[in-house]
């Protein structure tokens, strides 16, 4: 007997909210938690490897965020189609997005492999360019498998079953320190890579995610009633250009988000290698804690997509402004810890005293950044289950690039308005870049939100 594909949830909003939020919040504090130790581990090995990894990192998410960017398109779909039970449409549309991967990993490969763009900002020393080239070589094998596992999360979020990606994903936290040990000091028979070992073990990780989560994909009977694996089908174009539609703006976004911070570590990178490795504490850090919000938003655009495609547009507001007040709460309460916290977290991260010293005033500014950040950070999530994509992009455009990259070039690295401020002048714009996108963005889901309600109650009354 065929089972029954995973039903809607009829909890209320906030116990549906937790139900699908927390295991999104472990997953991504799992990935992040990668990140950390490769910050911990390569600052243990020198401030140029720690510098190396930092830039390195950057770059790599600059461009891999940015395909990853189009693939969650497919949450929204998935989303709306369980609400509205088509369940085999799902399937469809996830055999789709695994042709877009092909097309994005090969794209993503060929800038890793080819960065001279980036490190045009960055302008490196000699030493410091070798490595961290080292480390994108590593990291370019790792996109085709992260991008195979980016679909699988897409659809599990999107049927709101989330604990799958979890569980793969504190499998590959488990991984990381172990392999790092392996690539960077060269054991069992490797050369030590230093710094750069950190992007080859991310690669050995992502194949692992990506072929155990699929693989048990294929043997969970619970999954079958969405005939991912039902039949072989060639790129559909309908079905790609709906997903492309949803998922360019996506990306685009993504990559105005990402380019922003990167660009902000490139230009900041002229200032030296302990300035730099001081930022990236700091950037690692603000990074971390935006999983919480992350999770928070993914949860919350699930619910939201889900009313919608059910036709209940009272839900979907009411889902949508839950996940703004708690994203809130929680971005206030984890800034304000981040605050009181600054020079003993820099010390956990290195033992160079004048860079904690560094990365601990950055950190003082990353407290509210936080909170500018977790409100933006549900709201672009939300309006990407109501399906608006283009209006979020250009939001990002005009804060994180005009106000946050060019105020922050202003603030610090020139003397237009007092004197260079360093990196601290970057951080000080994108804070004021991430609170003018957080405006922005809630004014236009509640009237988006408002709009919908009004709409479906004219329906009812005709």
């Amino acid at each position: 007997m065929m089972p029954t594909p995973f039903p809607m949830h009829t909890r209320s909003l906030p116990r549906e909210l937790l139900h699908l939020a927390w295991p999104s919040l472990v997953a991504q504090l799992a990935v992040m938690g990668g990140g950390v130790i490769d910050t911990l581990m390569a600052g243990r090995i020198s401030a140029l490897d720690l510098a190396a990894v930092g830039i390195g990192a950057s770059i790599y998410a600059t461009v891999f965020v940015t395909v990853m960017g189009v693939l969650l398109a497919l949450i929204p779909v998935v989303a709306h189609h369980h609400g509205a039970r088509r369940f085999d449409a799902i399937g469809a549309d996830v055999r789709q997005s695994l042709w877009l991967v092909l097309v994005l990993a090969f794209i993503a490969v060929l800038l890793l492999k080819n960065p001279e763009p980036f490190l045009y900002f960055a302008q490196p020393s000699p030493a410091l360019e070798s490595k961290v080239r080292a480390y994108l070589d590593g990291l370019a094998w790792a996109v085709p498998g992260y991008l195979l596992f980016r679909v699988f999360y897409g659809f599990t979020t999107g049927i709101g079953r989330p604990r799958p990606v979890m569980i793969f994903n504190l499998a590959g936290l488990a991984l990381k320190a172990p392999l790092n040990w392996v690539f960077m000091y060269g054991h069992f028979g490797l050369p030590a890579l230093g710094g750069p070992g950190c992007g080859w073990s991310s690669a050995v990780i992502a194949w692992f995610l990506a072929s155990v989560a699929w693989y048990w994909c294929r043997r969970e009977a619970s999954y079958a009633p969405y005939g991912v694996f039902s039949q072989f089908e060639w790129p559909r174009w309908l079905a790609l250009k709906e997903l492309l539609r949803l998922g360019v703006p996506s990306g685009v976004s993504f990559l105005v988000d990402v380019s922003a911070f990167t660009f902000m570590a490139l230009f900041i990178a002229r200032l030296g290698p302990q300035v730099s490795a001081a930022h990236q504490i700091a950037a690692n850090a603000a990074v971390f804690l935006f999983m919480v919000p992350t999770a928070v938003g993914s949860a919350t655009a699930v619910l939201v997509g889900q009313a919608l495609g059910a036709g209940n547009s009272r839900r979907s507001r009411d889902a949508g402004l839950l996940g703004l007040g708690i994203a809130g709460a929680l971005g206030l309460t984890l800034g304000t810890a981040m605050y009181f916290g600054a020079l003993p977290l820099a010390r956990v991260y290195t033992p160079d005293a004048a860079v904690a010293f560094i990365a601990a005033q950055l950190l003082l500014l990353v407290a509210a950044y936080h909170l500018a950040d977790s409100v933006q950070a549900v709201m672009i999530q939300v309006l990407r289950a109501y399906k608006r994509t283009w209006g979020p992009t250009m939001i990002y455009a005009v804060s994180l690039w005009g106000v946050g990259l060019c105020g922050g070039y202003v603030l610090g690295l020139t003397d237009i308005l007092g004197p260079a401020r360093g990196a601290a002048g970057f951080w000080l714009a994108a804070t004021a870049s991430l609170a003018v996108a957080s405006v922005m963005t809630t004014v236009y889901f509640l009237t988006i939100a408002k709009a919908s309600v009004k709409t479906a109650v004219k329906l009812n009354d005709g």
